[in-house]
């Protein structure tokens, strides 16, 4: 067997080729696997936003949950508050308006 020369499964060409149309059952499995391509595109963009949507509603959970006991415990009683000041961006102008300047005595210094 090994000194037998291998087969040859096809003659060889003798002339040129002409294109072959695909047959109906060809074009019927390109068309499914188009299909299923798309579908599986859609589903997996469907996935990947829903999994965000739930990230984003339990961040906003977790956050309203850790802001809810601060926000009451620093409002201002009047309800009128900076934001900002609040923050702790900027001062607060009701501190600086309580706070009594220093007593200079008489004498101006320089």
């Amino acid at each position: 067997m090994a000194s037998e020369p291998p087969r040859r499964v096809l003659e060889p060409l003798s002339a040129p080729q002409h294109f072959a149309p695909p047959s109906a059952r060809e074009l019927r499995a390109q068309a499914v696997q188009r299909l299923q391509t798309g579908l599986f595109g859609l589903a997996a963009i469907l996935l990947i936003v829903g999994l965000a949507d739930i990230i984003n509603e339990r961040a906003l959970k977790a956050e309203a949950a850790n802001q809810a006991p601060s926000t009451t415990a620093s409002a201002s009683p009047t309800g009128k508050g900076d934001p900002l000041a609040d923050a702790g961006v900027v001062p607060s102008a009701s501190a600086s308006a309580d706070a009594k300047p220093p007593a200079t005595g008489g004498a101006p210094q320089n």
